[in-house]
């Protein structure tokens, strides 16, 4: 491992917005009025990498709690970073597998998910690591409030064509859905904020596809 990786692992251990691990246990339940000593909802941006959905989702929606969610620590560390020299209290950082999320929250406790350029798993023997495949969706029914809402933000068409087709074989809603996000009318402030790789895809032309959906 480099050293700005070390350095950046080493310092997200002192922010008091992050949350390693077995450490991020000790909150399920409890996330608002633990952490965000609030009763807000909670709202989660599944692989965020640098979280820079979360932060401007926080900076947007002041009434409501952030947590993104990633493994790789060095990317949560701009977030982090930003979230605490900015003192943005609504936002906080679960550095954890996805596969793990039920041993960290609640069932009802989660309000709302963000799926943002999540890596596509494009093998199909890799189908199970998508985060819309059928055992992730199922984890996400168990947290989510009663008509608690998953969207989708991609740049990759197999994905969003794969949870298109998941989506309608589970009978789930669909609220909002489009291929093309930014050729629409349906990229309002937020779905119009765009993270470090979305801003590449656009470079190149690439259409960016959207859905929201529930369970009920």
């Amino acid at each position: 491992m480099g050293k700005d990786k070390l350095r950046k692992f080493a310092e997200i251990d002192t922010f008091p917005n992050v949350y390693q691990l077995h450490l991020g246990k000790v909150m399920k339940g409890n996330w608002a009025a633990g952490h965000f000593k609030n009763n807000h909802p909670i709202v989660l941006e599944l692989a965020c990498g640098k979280g820079e959905y979360s932060v401007n989702l926080a900076k947007l929606f002041p009434e409501k709690n952030f947590i993104g969610i990633d493994l790789k620590g060095n990317r949560i560390w701009r977030g982090a970073k930003t979230g605490v020299e900015e003192g943005i209290q609504n936002l906080a950082f679960l550095r954890i597998q996805i596969e793990d999320i039920l041993e960290f929250f609640a069932p009802g406790e989660i309000d709302e998910i963000w799926i943002t350029f999540a890596d596509p798993q494009p093998q199909e023997s890799r189908e199970k690591k998508r985060l819309t495949f059928p055992g992730f969706l199922e984890k996400y029914r168990i947290l989510l409030r009663p008509g608690g809402k998953i969207n989708l933000k991609t740049d990759n068409d197999g994905l969003y064509a794969y949870t298109v087709e998941k989506v309608k074989e589970l009978n789930l809603m669909t609220h909002k859905n489009t291929a093309d996000l930014y050729h629409s009318d349906l990229a309002d402030e937020v779905l119009s904020i765009k993270t470090h790789y979305e801003k590449i895809y656009l470079k190149k032309d690439k259409n960016i596809n959207y859905i929201q959906f529930s369970f009920d």
